[in-house]
């Protein structure tokens, strides 16, 4: 097991120019393997770890008891604003993909811009990891841009292409998928696509384990359409959406048999997570009650998100944590734990940048129930956006969000007004609006607390920050209120 002392110092030497010279570890000096275990649309209510009373997830279990469950963690509410943040460190109002975008079907010259956002591929890459991505991106279209994954730091990559307009072929991720890898999209014909994904990031585990890895698996397990499995069928969508959940638990599983085969599982951090909440079709039992599935939503169920984390012999097994952390916490925490020092700001090309996450690797190695935040945010979701002359634009000036401390949540609105306020330990579930009910001195404390908070952000969200790609044939508008684009 290798000394944390080290770990910690070893890369300070580095800088954060593109013109950083690759790092030379040994054995005292390497650095954890980081993995990034992300489902797709899968709330609390599915993981038995958390309490859920429908399903049984044996392997995610095991998981959090080997680390830590922290329950107070925000994802954005839905695909687009959490992926983009978890790469930028930055909330949706400053990157500006507030909105729900498909950049290979709707096209319109959109797409994450390495060059002018922070990237937190390219910064692993820095500090001297050995880079990999299988699963779901869907920021950008790979027939316009073959290294969109090379460029934002992946070595190695096998992708689902994202639905591509004019290939019908593209839509299938499950059965028969059709993905990107070593340059090329094809249908891997009679494969089921978390198995080609699972598959491959083994394989890349085994062949680069004398290396110091970073492996984002951003699974398209449990996104519809629900399908059923290689190792069950059901018959109606509850039943083939319970067999995807027990499907994507097999598979944490066998990434964890794969390291431990290895021998790399006391020098790996795990931090197993999902994108947003559960598919509004799906309602699962959770602690007692009838949980529906609130993808997009800024209600608890659409962005408190199970996060585990496990490190055997550095982060304390079987605990539970209400430290407060969301996802743009995940690039500063990552490359503090690659031995970059966390900073507010970051240089991108030209531009400096605020960075809103902050490290909570403390939370981490010293089991402590508090992070540096005070509070966390989640905002964005929905199809509010439309392409113009000059590129994605959001259509609202300032969008709705949700901030929350350990114990309240305040809603805010489109007119930066506060809307609802719930005591989120007397009344988890959000029954009970006491907006109108600041009758204590904690209550109204809490309140304005959170209230303040809003002045700190800018008058207007951006719009996204990219140079646009070419016009392609297949491009095509959309529209705000367009329901059929939803992800």
């Amino acid at each position: 097991m290798r000394t944390i002392g080290f770990l910690f110092s070893m890369l300070l030497f580095i800088g954060c120019g593109d013109k950083a010279k690759k790092q030379v570890f040994t054995d005292e000096n390497r650095p954890p393997n980081i993995i990034l275990i992300m489902v797709d649309d899968l709330g609390k209510e599915w993981v038995s770890a958390y309490g859920a009373e429908d399903i049984v997830t044996p392997n995610i279990d095991k998981l959090a008891e080997s680390g830590t469950k922290f329950n107070n963690v925000y994802s954005m509410p839905q695909c687009t604003p959490t992926r983009v943040s978890i790469l930028t460190g930055q909330y949706p109002f400053r990157h500006g993909w507030v909105n729900h975008w498909d950049v290979p079907r709707w096209g319109g010259g959109a797409h994450f811009d390495e060059n002018l956002n922070p990237s937190l591929g390219k910064e692993m890459k820095k500090a001297g990891y050995k880079a990999c991505i299988a699963g779901k991106w869907q920021i950008d279209d790979f027939r316009v841009e073959p290294d969109a994954l090379t460029n934002n730091g992946f070595d190695q990559y096998c992708m689902w292409t994202g639905y591509e307009t004019g290939i019908p072929a593209s839509a299938e991720r499950y059965q028969d998928p059709y993905l990107y890898s070593n340059g090329e999209s094809k249908t891997y014909e009679d494969k089921f696509g978390p198995d080609v994904f699972q598959d491959f990031i083994i394989d890349f585990i085994s062949e680069n384990k004398e290396e110091p890895m970073f492996i984002y698996y951003p699974m398209v397990l449990t996104h519809t359409p629900l399908v059923n499995t290689p190792d069950e069928s059901a018959d109606d969508n509850l039943g083939k959406h319970k067999a995807m959940v027990r499907y994507a638990d097999k598979i944490t599983g066998e990434i964890m048999a794969a390291l431990q085969r290895e021998d790399l599982i006391e020098n790996t951090i795990i931090v197993w997570t999902t994108d947003n909440g559960s598919t509004e079709s799906i309602t699962g039992g959770y602690q007692g009650r009838n949980v529906l599935g609130s993808k997009a939503k800024t209600v608890e169920a659409g962005i408190c998100e199970p996060f585990i984390v496990s490190w055997p012999g550095h982060v304390k097994a079987n605990m539970e944590s209400d430290a407060l952390i969301d996802f743009t916490d995940i690039f500063p925490t990552f490359l503090d734990i690659a031995g970059i020092a966390p900073k507010k700001k970051w240089v991108v090309g030209d531009t400096t940048q605020v960075i809103d996450g902050r490290s909570f690797k403390n939370a981490l190695l010293e089991g402590a129930d508090k992070s540096q935040r005070t509070w966390i945010m989640g905002m964005g979701g929905g199809n509010f956006a439309k392409l113009t002359e000059n590129g994605v634009e959001n259509q609202y000036h300032f969008r709705d969000r949700v901030l929350r401390n350990e114990h309240y949540k305040l809603y805010i609105g489109t007119n930066r007004k506060p809307e609802k306020f719930f005591d989120l330990k007397l009344d988890p579930f959000e029954e009970n609006n006491i907006i109108d009910k600041l009758d204590t001195l904690e209550r109204k404390e809490n309140f304005n607390a959170l209230k303040e908070v809003v002045k700190s952000f800018p008058e207007a969200d951006n719009d996204p920050r990219y140079n646009p790609n070419p016009a392609q044939p297949w491009d095509v508008e959309v529209t705000a209120q367009s329901e059929k684009w939803k992800s």
